[in-house]
């Protein structure tokens, strides 16, 4: 096979020669076509001498090919594809290196953009709830039902805990009402505040004085009686060293007492000081408020599960003015008709708004009609 000879030459000097092959004389073509024709024309022929074993003989072998490669890449780096694809540069391992470095890296920046995306879809996405509907009508319905003043909570519940009392022993009275309250039905939480007043026990300095087993016999049979007894010694010695025998006056400083959570806390700021700062949620408000769908945890669909939950969710869109008035509502609602156990949604005149209405064992006769208010 003939062999062309080909002479290397710049604008004045006469460079070097190469042995090439016919086939490939076009690329050599091109490669020289260009303002950099050394930089194709170079790298083609180290190519030509390793595929084919073509000799050539060159000025100024490795060095300037070191150089050129260096600026090759900063070429393709300015450049890109579209240089290389414009003077048909044959690109080096080298080049062959960095373009799958960049690829990777273009490709890990769209994996991360596309993650973003997600995370933004996701973010969206979130469920923002406000007020239900018909909320306004529910309420009204169960004030409607709730007139007749027939429930425990209406006359034993702790805001009338030492009713004929000065304000300063009232609010201690309503404070001890309140930390009996959990886990106990209004009529035994009043019951064993009687029996306290009787004892001349509704003063914090009388019940530092007097030995717990005494205290913790007084007011059996509330739920946990030994340890409110404890409790109660306990935020009463605090009462009379820091308050001056008075209760706290903040929400803080009453859940700093032990035996008293959230509820306690905004149901004695509510009562004894007048100071609603959030709504109370006992069993009954948190278990009335998931049968309506009025309440949900953050950002879903689903129940609430805890009466935090509840409150916080509830906080979210009540009105500020229902926020005292909401907790005795509930209370003696379900206290009558919204039982835990076998609801009297016959007896419901917000059965036609109520989206759990009939849905849970609401009569122990099952053959008994259902019927839905108008």
């Amino acid at each position: 096979m003939s062999v062309w000879r080909l002479e290397l030459r710049d604008s004045f000097h006469k460079m070097g020669e190469i042995s090439v092959l016919p086939g490939f004389l076009h690329l050599v073509s091109l490669g020289c076509l260009h303002k950099g024709q050394k930089i194709g024309f170079l790298f083609f022929v180290r190519e030509v001498k390793r595929e084919s074993s073509v000799s050539f003989d060159i000025s100024k072998p490795e060095a300037t090919a070191s150089v050129k490669r260096k600026r090759v890449k900063r070429e393709l780096e300015l450049n890109g594809e579209h240089h290389k694809k414009q003077f048909g540069v044959v690109p080096d391992i080298e080049d062959f290196r960095y373009e799958k470095a960049k690829t990777l890296t273009a490709s890990s920046k769209a994996t991360a953009s596309s993650v973003k995306v997600e995370k933004k879809v996701r973010v969206s996405s979130v469920i923002k709830v406000g007020a239900p509907d018909n909320w306004e009508a529910v309420l009204g319905g169960i004030k409607s039902m709730r007139l007749s003043g027939e429930a425990p909570v209406d006359t034993k519940g702790c805001e009338k805990a030492g009713s004929l009392l000065p304000p300063k022993e009232r609010r201690f009275a309503v404070l001890i009402s309140t930390m009996m309250s959990s886990q106990t039905k209004d009529e035994v939480t009043h019951a064993a505040v009687e029996r306290l007043s009787e004892n001349g026990l509704l003063d914090p300095d009388a019940i530092v004085r007097t030995d717990e087993t005494t205290l913790a016999n007084l007011i059996k049979p509330v739920g946990f009686y030994q340890r409110k007894a404890q409790f109660i010694k306990e935020a009463s010695k605090i009462c009379l060293e820091r308050f001056g025998g008075d209760i706290p006056d903040s929400l803080n400083e009453l859940l700093a007492l032990r035996g008293v959570g959230p509820k306690m806390a905004h149901l004695v700021m509510s009562i004894a000081w007048k100071n609603t700062q959030g709504i109370c949620v006992d069993t009954h408000v948190h278990r009335i408020s998931n049968r309506l769908g009025w309440v949900f945890r953050e950002g879903t669909k689903q129940k609430t599960t805890t009466p935090e939950q509840t409150r916080i969710s509830l906080e979210k869109w009540l009105p500020k003015d229902e926020w005292e008035p909401i907790n005795p509502l509930l209370v003696g609602f379900g206290q009558t008709i919204c039982t835990p156990l076998r609801p009297k949604c016959d007896n419901c005149g917000i059965n036609n708004l109520c989206p759990s209405a009939f849905k849970e064992s609401s009569s122990p006769n099952p053959k008994q009609k259902k019927t839905r208010s108008p």
